[in-house]
């Protein structure tokens, strides 16, 4: 699997013992690149918009929509597309192990 389009924004704001933040800016016409989530992730849209999103059986199509977060487990492998004609922006917010509060 290649990477066929010009690389996303990424902007890391939180990378601690608990959390990794990542904000992720898809100008029309870019992709994240071919990648494998190591750990659960939550994304939240603060712009809508639809995505292509590549996986290893096939395209798929996402919505993302303003309000609306969605969770993944660990393990997820695509590539995450905008065909579109606006630029979509997400927060994606890695979900990092860590001991109990005592």
């Amino acid at each position: 699997m290649t990477d066929a389009y010009p690389a996303a924004q990424s902007t890391l704001h939180i990378d601690d013992d608990r959390v990794r933040v990542t904000e992720w800016r898809l100008a029309p016409g870019t992709a994240t690149g071919w990648h494998r989530h190591e750990m659960p992730y939550v994304i939240v849209p603060t712009s809508g918009g639809n995505l292509r999103i590549a996986t290893p059986d096939g395209d798929v199509a996402a919505a993302m929509v303003v309000g609306q977060p969605y969770a993944r487990p660990a393990g997820v492998e695509h590539d995450v597309i905008n065909d579109g004609t606006d630029e979509i922006v997400f927060m994606e917010v890695e979900l990092k192990d860590s001991p109990p509060a005592s």
